[in-house]
């Protein structure tokens, strides 16, 4: 189906653009990892929001999750993959146009 200016309708890559993941992804793009705390205090998000919009871009192969510990504290760590790096690229690039086509 074509949109009325005769382009095909973008297909926007529903993983990162559900609001919440897009906050996460956002903010993970512009470091090489984050922690809960950090994610958290960014974001305004709660402790299960993260916990399942982050298992979510893990299965789609997007964040890389890492679970350790610091002394006796757990410590969770958040890492964009090549393929999230470029599927976040790529989602920027088709907002980019949508946007910049206004005349």
């Amino acid at each position: 189906m074509k949109a009325a200016t005769g382009h095909s309708p973008i297909e926007l890559d529903r993983f990162i653009h559900e609001p919440a993941r897009l906050l996460l992804v956002s903010n993970l793009a512009v470091v090489d990892e984050a922690d809960f705390v950090y994610l958290s205090a960014r974001t305004g998000l709660t402790a299960g929001n993260i916990s399942s919009h982050m298992s979510r871009l893990e299965q789609a192969g997007y964040v890389r999750i890492e679970k350790s510990f610091v002394g006796k504290r757990p410590r969770t760590t958040y890492a964009l993959t090549e393929p999230g790096r470029s599927a976040f690229d790529r989602y920027r690039e088709q907002v980019g146009g949508l946007l910049g086509s206004g005349g």
